[in-house]
């Protein structure tokens, strides 16, 4: 065992007492060293119940002949970021979170892990943590909240956005917030939706790399106390077997995450984190992979926000397992991929079956004959740029704009509250990604102002931002190259037409080449103040968004970020 470095033979007697000095019996030191690595946080609802998930894993490993070795992480909310600066620290915080699992695991030569994780980028960030570390892992996610209600009103954070936008608008008094507020996050758990927290939750299943329900099965239901020591249990036989996460996220796990991801219309922020798990384990993953998935995996689900449903009814209807069973006998789904049960997708799904038709739709009848999101190309985004279709209204799916270009979201937000963003108007918010905002935040405050003032039918909005699972309408994001490195979206000016088509891919600025290039020789970025610390490395070191904005140390940031640039297509560096 790993562990045998650390505490076994003479010259490990200081380690042993140490060890017996936190309570640990020689027989407990005896037996594999199982780390339970948890982002409990009491200060938010996504986090505020996970101790008891650890006690529920620590109990399963004892059970099992392990001795868990408890350990913390820390954890973002989204929600508390959002509209502010300090969404900046959000995205970064995902590398964090890897290195401090990592080092953890690398310093006390853990034999194995459990990762008890929960909102947006602590899921990634562990399953990073795991492919770099490649000892045996498994994940147990929070488990999504309940959704509230008010009268006849059903409430999440997707319906938070639109009715602040309404109170900005006069539709809704002010005086009306109390209420709803007390009512729209009933208890702990992920927000109800499929956001990104219950994306990455629901993929790290299709990954195989947690167990069965670990979706979906919702915070409060004693199923999930359940999961959480069926997991502590595998964990040790995992670590007997020697069972690797590189034996089960292979480029067959990660076609099945991504097919997953377009039946079921996943936030937009899994194409950022797939990519960056799979870098760790040397797996090239860029978009090509998901625009090539979106054009022939039909989407199966609306769940909020692309519609009323939530994940509790996702659970209910067959969850992950029903999900994936369609996905096989669709011939999109490969079901010989291992799964840390020790057996194959097509054995662990062999009994599952949908039980509510419309929430998880048949095949022949989906949602959308292609994927829930898409990959659009064209001279603006040269490397891509991403929409969550499943969220899109119809007929928004082809759109011919004006644009109106701002610099930051904050100029943006002010804009739309002072009513100078009309009808048929393309808004372009640029110098917002990994390196130039920097940290990549979500508009998710924006997404809100747009559908709450009655223009979500009307406005498309283009960012080398991100925008939250909360997110729907016409919103483009991850445009590659970003303005930071140059990339075309610099270049766009107010009064520009812009054009896209989501059915053919396309997204293009109307303006010739040569008067592209006359503007490329007076571009002239906007100088932004860095913060000291962490934010300005992160920003020196991150790189380009289109394969995942993971830390390029592999290369140096800046230099694989022009390279990457240049680039289209596959990241070779990964």
């Amino acid at each position: 065992m790993r562990s045998d470095l650390m505490k076994s033979g003479i010259h490990r007697v200081s380690t042993r007492a140490l060890l017996k000095g936190a309570g640990y019996r020689q027989e407990d030191i005896d037996q594999p060293l199982i780390g339970v690595i948890n982002a409990y946080s009491p200060s938010f609802p996504g986090h505020m119940g996970m101790d008891k998930l650890a006690k529920s894993v620590e109990e399963g490993i004892w059970r099992a002949g392990g001795t868990p070795l408890a350990c913390s992480t820390i954890g973002v909310c989204d929600g508390y970021c959002a509209g502010h600066g300090g969404m900046r620290w959000s995205l970064p915080s995902r590398e964090l979170i890897a290195d401090s699992v990592e080092t953890m695991a690398q310093a006390h030569r853990l034999d194995g892990v459990v990762l008890i994780t929960g909102c947006d980028k602590i899921t990634p960030g562990m399953l990073m943590a795991a492919a770099r570390l490649d000892i045996p892992a498994i994940l147990v996610n929070s488990g999504p909240m309940l959704p509230g209600r008010l009268g006849e009103m059903d409430l999440d954070l997707a319906a938070l956005s639109r009715i602040r936008g309404q109170v900005v608008k006069g539709e809704l008094p002010a005086s009306a917030l109390p209420a709803i507020e007390e009512e729209a996050c009933p208890g702990w758990g992920s927000c109800a939706g499929m956001f990104t927290a219950n994306s990455m939750a629901c993929l790290t299943e299709a990954l195989g790399m947690a167990l069965p329900g670990n979706g979906t099965i919702p915070a409060v239901h004693a199923g999930r106390l359940r999961l959480a020591r069926d997991s502590g249990e595998r964990i040790v036989e995992m670590v007997l077997a020697d069972r690797k996460p590189s034996q089960i996220m292979t480029p067959a796990a990660f076609a099945n995450a991504i097919a997953s991801d377009m039946m079921i219309g996943c936030s937009t922020n899994t194409l950022l984190h797939l990519p960056a798990v799979a870098g760790e384990l040397g797996i090239p993953l860029s978009l090509r992979e998901f625009d090539e998935a979106s054009r022939r995996v039909p989407n199966l689900c609306h769940l909020s926000p692309s519609g009323e449903q939530y994940l509790t009814d996702f659970h209910r209807a067959g969850g992950m397992s029903a999900l994936l069973r369609q996905g096989l006998e669709g011939g999109f789904v490969d079901g010989s991929a291992l799964t840390v049960t020790g057996e194959t997708l097509e054995t662990v799904t062999q009994n599952a079956r949908v039980t509510g038709p419309e929430v998880i739709r048949p095949l022949s009848r989906p949602y959308l004959a292609e994927g829930g999101l898409a990959v659009l190309y064209g001279n603006i985004a040269p490397q891509g740029c991403v929409i969550k279709t499943a969220a899109c209204p119809p007929e928004m799916f082809v759109f011919d704009g004006v644009a109106k270009v701002f610099d930051s979201e904050e100029e943006t937000a002010a804009a739309l509250r002072e009513g100078k963003i009309q009808k048929g108007d393309l808004i372009v918010v640029r110098y917002e990604g990994p390196k130039g905002g920097p940290g990549m935040r979500e508009m998710v405050h924006l997404t809100g102002l747009l559908l709450g003032l009655g223009l979500g039918k009307e406005v498309a909005l283009l960012t080398d931002g991100r925008f939250s699972g909360v997110s729907g309408g016409a919103c483009f994001g991850h445009v590659s190259p970003e303005a930071a490195l140059g990339g075309p979206i610099a270049l766009v000016r107010t009064g520009d037409r812009v054009r896209y088509s989501i059915p053919e891919r396309r997204i293009d600025l109307e303006v010739p080449e040569e008067e592209l290039e006359r503007r490329r020789g007076k571009l002239s970025p906007p100088q932004k103040e860095i913060p000291k610390g962490y934010l300005r490395r992160y920003a020196a070191l991150v790189g380009p968004v289109a394969f995942g904005a993971a830390l390029a140390d592999r290369k140096g940031g800046d230099e694989w970020n022009l390279q990457c640039s240049k680039t289209p297509g596959r990241a070779s560096g990964l």
